[in-house]
């Protein structure tokens, strides 16, 4: 199967947020870090997202974020900024706010807490893609929302001319395959362990939280991929399965072990914001030993 062409780009990065040592807004350190993941490999990157610590970021440093990167990495990679609440019309200001700042399109998680039924739901994103002009990315993370964008609310949803995309952290691999067959979204794997499962059977990429520590790398996987080589390919994702473990399911959150391994290997990242807590020394160390392992392999 052909992946399905991408309209974010293939390798995005959920990137992190970086906070200076008093825990402000370090738009230096994210035109910094944006320019490094573009230049080593990412085509795309998400804003404001889960990695990047968005309930606890004001509107005005959403803006002023997407504003920084933007002007970081011009036209060389796509930004995407993350909007989503459990208020539809403070996701529609934030939707116009990221439109205004200069976002290419806008990653829209559901509705949390409240858990609206499926037709609230969908009327919830129609309302959003209708706010702007620019492109959607629904956000499917029931694990972390409480409630499932079930796969006939996605396909419906799919009808609508600026629902383009979704970031897919469902663990319902079925479901998903059911969606890419019955629609031309562009499914974006947000769960690392899944990048190239999900491309091979025609997915558009990734929206990758390991990529803000080895970029190249979640790059190289689908680029192998990409190029017919799926022994390279396959053998690329395994060899990043030890970090990807480490970072994903270590009983700490994505941003918590990205931060920590950034901050090690001298990267703008600084402090998380409360109420997550930043990672031990233990922990620190074990992310660079396994870092230095998957960057040292043949």
């Amino acid at each position: 199967m052909t992946p399905t062409a991408p309209p974010f780009g293939r390798t995005l990065c959920a990137m992190i947020t970086p906070f200076d040592e008093t825990g402000a807004l370090d738009l230096d350190g994210a035109q910094l870090l944006a320019a490094h993941l573009v230049s080593e490999g990412c085509d795309g990157l998400v804003l404001s997202g889960t990695t990047g610590e968005s309930p606890t970021t004001t509107d005005a440093e959403k803006a002023a974020l997407v504003t920084a990167v933007r002007e970081a990495v011009g036209e060389d990679a796509s930004v995407v900024a993350g909007v989503g609440t459990f208020d539809t019309r403070h996701t529609v200001e934030l939707t116009l706010a990221a439109e205004k700042a200069g976002a290419d399109g806008v990653l829209v998680v559901s509705p949390y807490y409240s858990r609206p039924p499926q037709d609230a739901l969908e009327a919830y994103f129609r309302e959003i893609a209708d706010a702007s002009g620019l492109p959607v990315m629904l956000y499917d993370i029931p694990g972390r929302t409480g409630i499932r964008i079930e796969p006939e609310t996605v396909i419906r949803l799919a009808e609508h001319p600026r629902i383009v995309a979704v970031k897919d952290c469902s663990y319902d691999f079925l479901g998903t395959q059911k969606v890419l067959n019955a629609t031309e979204l562009a499914y974006y794997a947000g769960c690392d362990e899944h990048n190239l499962a999900l491309y091979a059977v025609g997915g558009a990429g990734c929206v990758s939280t390991v990529a803000n520590v080895v970029p190249a790398h979640v790059a190289a996987v689908l680029e192998s991929f990409e190029a017919g080589d799926t022994p390279v390919s396959a053998r690329l994702q395994q060899r990043a399965t030890p970090l990807i473990e480490l970072m994903m399911s270590s009983d700490l959150p994505g941003t918590v072990t990205a931060k920590a391994l950034l901050n090690t290997l001298g990267l703008p990242a600084g402090p998380v914001r409360s109420p997550l807590r930043p990672a031990d020394r233990k922990t620190a160390d074990g992310l660079l030993a396994e870092y230095e392992r998957l960057v040292a392999a043949p």
